[in-house]
């Protein structure tokens, strides 16, 4: 069996790459992050390396003992920890942080990259194997966007991108035309529940790929919980770019908005 290597992040997407991996016939060889990665990925991996922050520099090492040749980013790493103790505490990763010229996403994942393959290791997109969880241009919900909806959509789509391009985030709140909140370090979830504080019912959620978007690293991600997160703050709307937005666990995010009338739409 080919080797493939996984930097494992939080949540389920890497469980899902471990699984659409191996149903290719490919043997997983994942590096795990110590209070990031979902302890099931010691039963769909087919070998586990389990790292902290700091020890960065061995990716190289273990993927190069392991024969792996090309390797996938899979899931975040939380950005507070940029601010934690055991980041503050490692002169490497300091040493690493202060020799770039900015903290965004595009920035640190991009380090990581460079490094990867500086020594000899090919950096696959995010996507890889996960092609049917990119959805089509179209209505995703059977609630189907009114005309009011549609233009909170289109409005809130080029500010997404716009801030996209800045690299500050990838998700926009609007309403009647209106900015009501923007992402940034807090990620989407987080940012759903301060818009919904102060758009109360009816906001739209926009959530785009980075106009010069990297699919190796930091590509869009929803799920269940951002669904049950905009139920939550009563968001009437939800718009994901097209074939750029992974859409994990879509069935019973659908059936559930459904129930719940909230729209879904892939533009």
């Amino acid at each position: 069996m080919e080797k493939i290597g996984l930097i494992a992040g939080n949540r389920k997407f890497p469980i899902l790459f471990c699984e659409a991996a191996r149903s290719k016939g490919y043997s997983v060889v994942a590096a795990a992050i110590k209070g990031e990665t979902s302890s099931r990925i010691n039963r769909l991996a087919d070998k586990v390396y389990w790292l902290r922050l700091s020890e960065f520099k061995r990716l190289v090492e273990i993927f190069q003992a392991e024969g792996v040749k090309k390797i996938v980013m899979a899931g975040q790493i939380s950005p507070a920890r940029l601010f934690s103790q055991e980041v503050r505490r490692s002169r490497e990763l300091q040493q690493i942080l202060a020799s770039i010229k900015n903290k965004k996403a595009d920035t640190l994942f991009g380090v990581i990259a460079q490094k990867l393959e500086q020594a000899g290791l090919e950096v696959l997109s995010s996507a890889t194997f996960m092609e049917e969880f990119l959805p089509k241009k179209g209505p995703l919900t059977r609630v189907q966007p009114d005309t009011a909806v549609l233009e909170d959509v289109y409005f809130g789509f080029e500010l997404a991108k716009a801030v996209g391009a800045l690299d500050i985030g990838q998700t926009v709140a609007v309403k009647d035309k209106a900015i009501v909140a923007v992402e940034a370090l807090e990620g989407t979830d987080n940012l759903i529940r301060r818009a919904g504080k102060i758009a109360r019912p009816g906001m739209t959620v926009i959530k785009v790929a980075k106009p010069s978007q990297d699919m190796r690293f930091d590509i869009p991600v929803i799920g269940l919980k951002t669904i049950q997160s905009l139920i939550k703050a009563g968001a009437k709307c939800l718009a994901i770019e097209a074939d750029k937005t992974l859409f994990i666990d879509r069935q019973a995010a659908v059936k559930l908005a459904d129930r719940k009338g909230l729209v879904i739409v892939s533009v």
